[in-house]
């Protein structure tokens, strides 16, 4: 092919993502206050399985919810409403990473849980298909991840604030191939997508009597949109001069969770979309891995809460996927009670998973040498 229509398809492809980009720009400078759920006579909690081990640590956290909130859906105050459909079978067939059927349901509700799900990789023989979360964090607008990390015994208390709809994996399956030698993929930094998920992490730090927020980039070699990432939530800091800002570059941050002596140093970390995936991957690894973290999708009309690990194939395909770790979807759980103003029933159940862990009476190896995943859910039950 002509050089010059190589670098014309690429630059036409580019206008049309970045006309998409100032679209989504004017839907957040539009954005309204965030949903009062005291002010709703009912809330709708749709539970989507996903695939892999997904159904299977999801249908025990569905079990674990009913037995907290039982008096609360005999009234009718909570619906559970189960959603079909986010398989990675149905998604393929669609060719959709969320079909819109699917969809369509999930917007019934007010709150998902969501069980994780598989996402192609170039190279596994399956189409490219965007991945269902980053799907699902754009069509609700969930705009803040948010990852607790607590492991008091060591005096470390993290809350990790990771920017959910930009970075690299705004536009991540739009990437061109300009010729067989060269390919680009994009980053994407809004000034309103980042003041929004500063100003929530601040608020955050400030209601829970946190002193210190730590800003994490590369801004030194990232300085367009890294650098504006910074700019924009120093800015917001102004509006909190009770709480220290500091910054931090994501590969030092990577080596300082390690150093037992500042680690307890911090406290609310706010990153760009990418950098909170890996680091909060590394700071879940101290409280016993990605299988005890839950994580919160947060936006102003939706939020959805899941695991932070993927959907394990590899354990389907072994015929291990009853020996699962159900831990993470129950503290996501945990967090979506917190979320919804069930507080006192969200304490009951983190109570209860902080005891299950300390007791050790029965351990989750993903083998049969440990307890089962509904074995694990009865063991939660029992402490409630």
């Amino acid at each position: 092919m002509d050089r010059e229509v190589q670098l014309n398809e690429a630059c036409e492809k580019f206008r049309k993502l970045m006309k998409g980009q100032l679209e989504r720009v004017e839907r957040m400078k539009n954005d309204g206050d965030f949903v009062d759920y005291s002010q709703k006579d009912k809330i709708r909690i749709g539970v989507c399985g996903g695939d892999g081990i997904g159904p299977i640590i999801t249908a025990e956290s569905v079990r674990v919810l009913k037995a907290l909130t039982k008096d609360l859906v005999e009234n009718g105050k909570i619906e559970i409403v189960g959603i079909e459909g986010l398989t990675i079978e149905n998604r393929i067939a669609k060719m959709q990473p969320i079909p819109d059927d699917v969809l369509a349901e999930i917007k019934k509700c007010d709150v998902i849980l969501k069980g994780p799900t598989t996402t192609p990789q170039k190279g596994s023989g399956m189409p490219n298909i965007e991945s269902a979360n980053v799907a699902m964090r754009k069509a609700l607008d969930l705009f803040a991840n948010v990852r607790p990390v607590r492991i008091p015994e060591e005096g470390i208390e993290w809350t990790i604030f990771r920017e959910n709809t930009e970075g690299g994996y705004a536009v991540g399956s739009e990437g061109v191939n300009v010729t067989d030698d060269l390919a680009i993929d994009f980053t994407v930094t809004t000034k309103q997508g980042s003041e929004r998920i500063a100003a929530l992490a601040y608020d955050y730090a400030r209601k829970n009597g946190y002193g210190r927020v730590s800003i994490v980039t590369k801004a030194n070699v990232i300085k367009t949109t890294d650098g504006n990432f910074i700019r924009d939530c120093r800015k917001v800091s102004e509006n909190y001069p009770e709480i220290v800002t500091d910054e931090w570059y994501a590969d030092i941050m990577t080596a300082k969770l390690i150093d037992k002596k500042r680690r307890k140093d911090f406290k609310v970390l706010l990153l760009p979309n990418l950098y909170g995936d890996i680091i909060s991957d590394e700071a879940a690894e101290f409280q016993g891995g990605v299988g005890t973290a839950g994580s919160a999708n947060i936006g102003k009309k939706y939020a959805m809460f899941e695991a932070i690990h993927g959907s394990a194939p590899r354990m389907i395909d072994e015929g291990r996927g009853q020996y699962a770790d159900p831990c993470s979807m129950l503290r996501a759980t945990a967090m979506m009670l917190s979320h919804i103003g069930l507080n006192d029933r969200a304490e009951k159940l983190t109570a209860a998973l902080d005891q299950c862990f300390a007791e050790k009476k029965l351990v989750i190896t993903g083998r049969s040498d440990g307890a089962t995943c509904s074995q694990y859910g009865d063991y939660v039950i029992s402490k409630l």
